[in-house]
């Protein structure tokens, strides 16, 4: 067919490293015994000082570059090593996250995700294109989507690494902390805690709500699709 790009086998070489890398990171944790859940955090990472730091964002870092909810990873960096320090840690392990998925798509899997999803990239580019950062920030801020997709779409468009991943660590701050806080609430003043957290995720959410209506007025954003959008996983 005239003007469709032709295929050939280093686009699918491509494609299936990309899928194999992320199953074999997936079966590695588990082989390893790094199942990421409080079990891990209380066995490997609580009172491990700057080693268990050290491998919880390592492994945050993974298990959010492969598809694990940030929202957990806060939850568990909370869990850990309390609010601030718990909010600090589990910011980094998904801003690393998102930067190592971003710029695998765009070194390993342009060709192959662009082929499979042409259209849809090309309306999350026009959505992102003229403010990358703020656009970035108005979706990590909706309460709503997938953070793997969101960045596998964007490594395979045309927004430039650095506004992306900006604008995902100032929009990754109102979750990460409220699921910090509720993360640390285990062990002392749950209920208050928790409650806490509770009301700033409903007004985190409000506040990503309220932009997105108004962004709305001047520049559609319905064409983009939900799942593209950052939110709960």
């Amino acid at each position: 067919m005239t003007g469709a790009p032709a295929l050939s086998p280093r686009m699918f070489i491509k494609g299936t490293v990309v899928l194999l890398t992320m199953v074999a990171v997936g079966f590695a944790l588990k082989t390893l015994g790094t199942d990421f859940d409080a079990d891990w955090i209380d066995n490997q990472v609580r009172g491990q000082g700057l080693a268990g730091e050290a491998l919880f964002v390592a492994v945050g870092s993974v298990a959010a570059a492969i598809g694990l909810p940030r929202q957990m990873i806060a939850f568990l960096g909370g869990y850990a090593f309390g609010l601030t320090e718990g909010t600090l840690l589990a910011l980094l392990s998904v801003v690393l996250g998102c930067a190592t998925t971003f710029t695998y798509a765009r070194l390993m899997g342009r060709t192959f995700i662009a082929r499979k999803f042409g259209r849809r990239i090309a309306r999350v580019d026009a959505f992102l294109a003229g403010n990358p950062f703020s656009m970035t920030l108005l979706i990590r801020l909706l309460p709503a989507g997938s953070n793997l997709v969101t960045n596998l779409v964007a490594g395979v468009t045309s927004v430039g690494a650095l506004p992306f991943i900006a604008g995902s660590a100032l929009g990754y701050i109102p979750q990460t902390l409220v699921f910090a806080l509720a993360g640390s609430g285990v062990d002392v003043d749950p209920e208050l805690r928790i409650t806490l957290s509770v009301a700033l995720f409903l007004v985190s959410g409000l506040l990503g709500l309220y932009l997105y209506r108004r962004f709305r007025h001047g520049r559609s954003i319905d064409d983009t699709p939900d799942h593209a959008l950052d939110g709960d996983d």
